[in-house]
């Protein structure tokens, strides 16, 4: 599936119904008042399974996710309405029960998640990629590494010909420039992930910006914030001898200049499903709430900033009937989704994890008390619509 810059937002506007421009905390107007142009349309015999179901959050995902609603209305006749507000809306809106899932690519700790009553499991694994625009750097060509990456962003190298990146560069021609930094404006999970990197990778970025989803930028006066990955890439795109971050797919599918970047294991990789998935293997059985962040893993071809992405639902939802659809709908692209997910650089996950993620569902219940998900339901259900 390819799709141009503008085809990204589109798809955020319309196949998902984002509603970029509307504030976290005024989250249910923004539900309520969404209309019914998240997928395309299904045929006469795929009536049997109608419902629509609302999300919101991260747009990490966005991409997957209108890819997984769409072929799941054309299956089932279900209905997905996504908004890709960031992670930090997502989790909001999951917390003031305005949405039916919110949607997270930062992981609440147990916590967090007993607090408000709420489970949380992975879809899908990514990555996030720094993007370039620099006259003559083609996709890949860059070299970067952690420290020099983190003291770009620190303010502390404020041009490309700067020794530092240079010298990881021999043969790359370089400008004269100062390099204007692009960052979210939003609460995101994609900050979340890419300053944990930084601070993983550099004692003064952990001791001064810190990881959050939400960062005070020592770079702010020179450069540009934007709203979601869609916002972020088209700053990029727009400003010459820029750097900013986002999802791969934004990156790969809008042919935007990605670097190199150093890892743990001292080895220079590209972005890549095979160099996610090298990241990707964690303990999800042993670890609470799968609060897990994939960060400079050891692996030698491990992508340094790669991330899993998460779903969070109420346990004790107030609409238990709309929840049930939801896991419906992830138990369909668990079983259904994978070469989608592929196909958009995405890594899905093992047979073995995903049962791990369902036996999670166990705890979401409804007034009686009995789990509200059934696999031998909902494979009925999507088979019966075929």
């Amino acid at each position: 599936m390819r799709y141009s810059l503008l085809s990204v937002i589109v798809a955020s506007t319309l196949a998902l119904t984002a509603c970029g421009n509307k504030q976290a905390d005024n989250q249910a107007a923004g539900a309520s008042a969404t209309s019914s142009t998240s997928t395309t349309g299904a045929t006469g015999s795929n009536k049997n399974a109608v419902f629509t179901i609302t999300g919101a959050g991260a747009s990490f995902p966005q991409p997957i996710y209108a890819k997984w609603a769409g072929e799941f209305k054309n299956a089932t006749g279900g209905q997905v309405n996504y908004q890709s507000i960031g992670s930090s809306g997502g989790i909001k809106q999951i917390q003031a029960n305005t949405v039916d899932f919110g949607a997270s690519d930062a992981p609440l700790s147990k916590e967090e998640l007993d607090k408000s009553g709420l489970i949380q499991f992975p879809t899908v694994i990514g990555g996030v990629v720094p993007v370039v625009n620099i006259d003559g750097v083609a996709p890949g060509q860059l070299k970067l590494d952690g420290t020099t990456l983190a003291n770009i962003y620190l303010g502390k190298i404020t041009k490309w010909n700067d020794p530092a990146i240079t010298a990881l560069n021999p043969g790359v021609t370089l400008p004269d420039a100062p390099i204007t930094t692009i960052f979210r404006s939003d609460g995101s999970g994609t900050t979340f992930n890419f300053a944990n990197y930084l601070a993983a990778v550099s004692p003064e970025w952990k001791a001064g910006p810190g990881v959050d989803k939400s960062i005070k930028w020592p770079t702010a006066a020179t450069g540009a914030g934007g709203k979601g990955n869609e916002g972020v890439a088209s700053n990029v795109a727009r400003a010459k001898n820029s750097i900013g971050y986002v999802e791969y797919a934004y990156a790969k599918q809008n042919k935007m200049s990605h670097v190199q970047l150093k890892n743990a294991a001292g080895n220079f990789v590209q972005p890549s499903a095979e160099s996610f998935a090298a990241a990707g293997n964690a303990d999800w059985k042993g670890t609470p709430g799968f609060n897990i962040v994939l960060t400079n893993q050891a692996d030698p071809n491990a992508w340094p900033i790669s991330a899993a992405t998460f779903i969070l639902v109420h346990t004790k939802p107030t609409n238990p009937e709309n929840v049930k659809n939801t896991l419906k709908f992830f138990d369909w692209a668990y079983s259904n989704g994978d070469e989608s997910a592929k196909s958009l650089d995405f890594v899905p996950f093992s047979a073995e994890s995903k049962a791990i993620f369902r036996d999670e569902w166990k705890k979401v219940v409804g007034a009686d008390g009995k789990p509200l998900f059934s696999s031998d339901a909902a494979t009925a259900t999507a088979s019966a619509a075929k």
